[in-house]
């Protein structure tokens, strides 16, 4: 995971693979806001890195048929990383031996 850019980054980034999406798909931001039911200001807010909630993005992911992309955000877990820790017996302190000419040995 690349944690060196800024939400500001990611948030720019994003924006701009949604404006792209868009104009392969050779819609205006009007006609992509009336098929996500969303407002053109969110559509221009998203585009722009501004922000947007998570529903507008969904909506306007959804109108640009990339809803597969919703998976990779939030894939199924099949297990609880929990549960995989507690199937697991608990570690058991390695006794070290003890060395020759320590602290207390005479």
């Amino acid at each position: 995971m690349d944690n060196s850019k800024t939400v500001e980054e990611w948030s720019s980034d994003l924006g701009e693979q949604m404006r792209a999406l868009r104009l392969r798909a050779n819609l205006d931001q009007i006609t992509l806001a009336e098929r996500a039911g969303i407002g053109l200001n969110a559509v221009k807010n998203l585009e722009s890195g501004k922000g947007a909630t998570v529903k507008t993005l969904i909506k306007a992911l959804r109108a640009l048929d990339r809803a597969e992309w919703l998976s990779s955000l939030a894939p199924q877990v099949s297990i609880s990383p929990l549960q995989l820790l507690k199937g697991k017996p608990a570690r058991q302190r390695a006794s070290r031996p003890r060395t020759k000419g320590a602290a207390g040995d005479g």
